[in-house]
């Protein structure tokens, strides 16, 4: 395990580089960043250890604005910018010595399964895409999650913050998602059981993961769509996984995303048993995903 720095669009990124344990010559490497509001120890170290299992490289880094890397404001989410720090660490990776960059590839999860569908077909560099679990559209997600009325609500904050930002001010501080009744606080996303989640995993690995992000963070996913850049995906391989059931991040706009890929070459896996935050609060429910993600990878640098 390496601590490594990096730059993208002028800042410092802060990662985690592992090479595999008995590894020689030259291996893969998954390039892997987090969802909303991640910092590098949130769940990424679990499914890298699989990776390693079958001989693979990982770099997990801290997005700017986020956990060790700098960058302002903090706690502000703007995946176009995410999507430039992804592609900063890959060449980042080039770099590295020992590694075999023309079989690496991106993984992502949540928000950043959206990023790894779209560096499939923006980046021609990567050999193959693992999408967890992704958000593929803000609009829907967003409305789906808050309901109509509260959505409404949401959108007159969003109204107000661009109001303010127009006058100089920073953006609102929002929270991620709700300590108790969704109804009395507004969040980004209104679930109690992600505070649950996500407090758990700041107390017990994720020290630096902070429950909140800008206003701003929330009017740029709802323009966020995955669908045209999934439908240029026409020769680099992508697994998409999701969890059976997926309230979070809607399992049937993810089957939409997998089947507008028109590359033979992919793979849709449905696991049961788990669910969106499960993933992140239960080591067994993670491995299932993780196994599934691995064995595919495993199965497809033999024939690349």
């Amino acid at each position: 395990m390496q601590k490594v720095e990096f730059k993208s669009g002028g800042e410092t990124l802060s990662g985690v580089y592992i090479r595999p344990e008995n590894a020689s010559g030259d291996v893969p490497i998954v390039v892997m960043a987090g969802g909303w509001c991640y910092t590098k120890e949130v769940v990424m170290p679990h499914y890298a250890k699989f990776f390693h299992d079958i001989g693979c490289a990982t770099l997990y880094f801290d997005y700017r604005n986020f956990g060790e890397s700098s960058g302002e404001p903090r706690q502000h989410l703007d995946p176009w910018e995410q999507i430039e720090d992804y592609q900063n660490a890959f060449s980042f990776a080039e770099t590295l010595d020992g590694i075999d960059i023309a079989r690496s590839g991106y993984w992502g999860i949540s928000y950043s399964g959206g990023h790894a569908i779209i560096l499939n077909a923006i980046d021609p560099r990567a050999a193959w895409t693992i999408s967890t679990v992704p958000v593929v559209d803000g609009f829907q997600t967003m409305r789906r999650c808050h309901g109509e009325r509260r959505y409404a609500e949401l959108l007159k904050v969003i109204a107000e913050d661009r109001k303010n930002r127009y006058e100089g001010k920073p953006s609102a501080r929002l929270a991620m998602s709700p300590e108790s009744d969704p109804s009395k606080e507004m969040s980004s996303w209104p679930f109690p059981h992600v505070y649950a989640g996500f407090m758990g995993i700041k107390a017990n690995e994720a020290p630096l993961h902070e429950h909140w992000n800008t206003v701003e963070s929330v009017e740029l996913l709802l323009r966020y769509v995955v669908k045209p850049y999934a439908e240029r995906i026409i020769e680099t391989p992508a697994m998409v996984a999701l969890a059976k059931a997926d309230n979070i991040t809607s399992a049937d706009l993810e089957v939409e995303i997998f089947n507008a890929i028109p590359c033979a070459d992919k793979e849709l896996a449905v696991v049961r048993g788990v669910d969106h935050m499960s993933l992140y609060t239960n080591t067994d429910h993670l491995g299932k995903i993780a196994k599934v993600q691995a064995d595919w990878l495993g199965d497809l640098l033999k024939r690349i």
